[in-house]
C-alpha cells in the first residue's frame, strides 16, 4: 500500500501547523447521515486528515440522489449508502479508523455513537426530527460541540451549539409545538432566519411537507462542507472565532449575498414568531 499520512496532507501544511496536523490526526468525529451534506462532510473532514469517523445512516442510494450526493452513482444504486462511503473513505485515507451505525441512530446507541467523540455534525434528512431531538440533547448533556449546516437553494446556512452556551432547544423551541408539523416549521426557520433562498424558488410544487421532500442542488451541499469543515476544524484545533447560537451564518451564491444572522431569543423572538406563522400558511395551503 502506497500511502503515508504525512504526505498524503502536506498541503493543509500552511493553513494549519505539523503539530496541528497531528491533532487532526487523532481527532474523532460523528457524522449522522450519509446522504447529501453528511457525505461531503465526511470526504472532506477525511481530506482534512481526521482520523477517527463515526458515520451512520440506514438507507441505500437511488437514482434521485445522483444531483448531490457524494456516494451516488448509477454503479451504487440500491448499495447501502454507509458502505459505499467507507469504501470512498478508505480510498482516501487508508488508516482512518471508521465506526459504521447502518441502522441509524435511535436510544439503543445513541450513547456508543457519541462515545469519545469530540465534534457531532449534523446531517439528518431534514424531516428525521426524533432522531436529530435526541442526537442533539445526548450531545448537550455530554458537553459535544454541535456543527448543523442547511443547503437551501443555492447556499448554505450555518448554526452551532457550543457547551455552555444557548442550547438547541432554547434556540429552536420545538416544545413549543405539539405537532410534528409545528416542529418541522420550527426547525426551517430556525436554520434560516434570513431566508434568502425563498424568492428565486421557481417551482413552489416541488416543495411538499407532507410527502417529506424538497429541491436540492449541489452547490447548496458544497458550501455546507465547506463552512461547517471550517468550523469544525477550528473547534477540534481551538483556534479560530467560532460563531455559535444565537448567531448564525447565511450565504447565498445566487444572490451574491452574506447575513449574519441573530436570534437572541431563539424562535420566541416576534420575528421569528412572525416567520413561523407566514410558513404554516404556506405548508397549511399545500
Amino acid at each position: 500500500m502506497d500511502f503515508n499520512y504525512d504526505v498524503a496532507f502536506s498541503r493543509n501544511i500552511g493553513w494549519v501547523t505539523h503539530e496541528e496536523q497531528a491533532s487532526l490526526r487523532n481527532k474523532r468525529v460523528a457524522i449522522a447521515g450519509c446522504g447529501g451534506v453528511g457525505g461531503l462532510h465526511s470526504i472532506t473532514l477525511a481530506r482534512l486528515g481526521v482520523g477517527n469517523l463515526n458515520i451512520s445512516d440506514f438507507d441505500q442510494f437511488d437514482i434521485h440522489n445522483i444531483n448531490r450526493q457524494s456516494g451516488a452513482f448509477v454503479s451504487t444504486k440500491d448499495q447501502d449508502k454507509i458502505s459505499v462511503m467507507t469504501t470512498m473513505l478508505k480510498d482516501i485515507n487508508p488508516e482512518l479508523r471508521i465506526n459504521e451505525y447502518p441502522q441509524g441512530i435511535d436510544e439503543s446507541n445513541v450513547d456508543d455513537f457519541l462515545d469519545g467523540v469530540d465534534l457531532y455534525i449534523d446531517s439528518l434528512d431534514f424531516f428525521a426530527l426524533a432522531a436529530r431531538k435526541l442526537v442533539f440533547r445526548r450531545c448537550y448533556e455530554k458537553n459535544i460541540p454541535v456543527v448543523t449546516a442547511a443547503p437551501l437553494g443555492m447556499g448554505a446556512a450555518l448554526l452551532c451549539f457550543m457547551p455552555g452556551q444557548m442550547t438547541y432547544e432554547e434556540y429552536f423551541r420545538f416544545e413549543d409545538k405539539k405537532t410534528e408539523e409545528g416542529q418541522l416549521i420550527q426547525f426551517l426557520i430556525g436554520l434560516s432566519p434570513a431566508m434568502l433562498q425563498r424568492d428565486y424558488l421557481v417551482d413552489a410544487t416541488a416543495v411538499d411537507f407532507h410527502a417529506r421532500k424538497g429541491p436540492s442542488t449541489a452547490m447548496a451541499v458544497s458550501l455546507c462542507a465547506g463552512i461547517a469543515e471550517t468550523t469544525a476544524l477550528k473547534i477540534l484545533l481551538g483556534r479560530g472565532k467560532v460563531l455559535s447560537a444565537p448567531h448564525g451564518l447565511h450565504f447565498d451564491a445566487y444572490k451574491n449575498k452574506l447575513s449574519r444572522t441573530w436570534c437572541p431569543f431563539g424562535n420566541r423572538g416576534i420575528i421569528q414568531r412572525l416567520k413561523f406563522k407566514i410558513a404554516e400558511r404556506v405548508v397549511t395551503e399545500k
